[in-house]
């Protein structure tokens, strides 16, 4: 029987308590990874799955706009755990703004949305990296947006944000390799929780109609459909890819030249 290379192995998930970050922190529990699961302000999600999955994982509350709490959550890890082998970036934040009204956005809105979307993903990659440098199999996934790579989405800033990520794992793969690889996941659409509680079950179900009507795979998108290729991003056994931003989005990208217009969604 072969042995799982992650098991034993410890991850940081930022936003680890809801959406993404927790399917990604339940996945990571199924290979044997304990995990930091850091929220900033969903502490009874973030306990209730700490409690959930049993397996050593802690929640901790942190701020990681401020650098100094980023490196509180590395300290944390080690002093814990005794090392850190894996790190997720998934906290972000966005303003929904039309992209043809310039003025639905100010300078302050761009600031905001990147300290947490671009310099918290930096510093937590900074925080962490002393400590993954010493394993033997480090890796870092953040998540990005195909709005990053396309220009789209909910707003200029947002994807700005993300084109700075993904632009960020590039520069961070080459100056952290050997010792650590660096690869973003880049999402469309993703039905998780967020949107339920706005719409409700039944304008939820509609919403996931309609996207999978949209989209080559005919499939709308779930929180886990992201998870997976984030742990396997993570998995020793890719360990020649670093640098690389997989698309995530049932296949949305194959007609985003032919369906949009710069400024235009959907």
């Amino acid at each position: 029987m072969s042995i799982d290379r992650m098991h034993g192995g410890v991850a940081i998930v930022t936003g680890g308590g809801t959406g993404i970050g927790a399917a990604v922190v339940r996945q990571l529990a199924e290979r044997g990874v304990r995990c930091v699961i850091n929220y900033a302000s969903s502490q009874e999600e973030a306990e209730a799955l700490a409690a959930e999955i049993g397996n050593g994982s802690i929640a901790v509350q942190a701020d990681i706009v401020q650098d100094a709490e980023c490196r509180k959550l590395a300290t944390i890890a080690v002093d814990h755990f005794g090392r850190i082998d894996f790190l997720v970036n998934n906290s972000g934040r966005t303003k929904f703004a039309n992209h043809e009204d310039l003025d639905a956005l100010d300078a302050e809105d761009f600031i905001d949305i990147y300290r947490l979307n671009t310099i918290a993903a930096f510093q937590m990659i900074r925080a962490c990296a002393p400590a993954m440098k010493a394993g033997p199999m480090s890796a870092v996934v953040s998540v990005a947006s195909v709005a990053g790579v396309f220009g789209m989405g909910s707003s200029v800033a947002y994807a700005c944000s993300k084109g700075a990520l993904i632009t960020m794992t590039k520069s961070l793969a080459r100056a952290l390799a050997p010792l650590i690889r660096v690869n973003a996941v880049a999402p469309g659409y993703v039905g998780t929780g967020w949107f339920e509680k706005r719409l409700g079950a039944e304008g939820f179900a509609r919403l996931n109609e309609r996207i999978a009507a949209s989209v080559p795979m005919a499939i709308a998108t779930m929180a886990p459909d992201v998870a997976a290729p984030i742990v396997a991003l993570l998995d020793p056994a890719m360990r020649s890819v670093t640098g690389e931003v997989t698309l995530v989005d049932a296949g949305g990208h194959l007609d985003v030249a032919l369906t949009r217009r710069p400024g235009k969604e959907g």
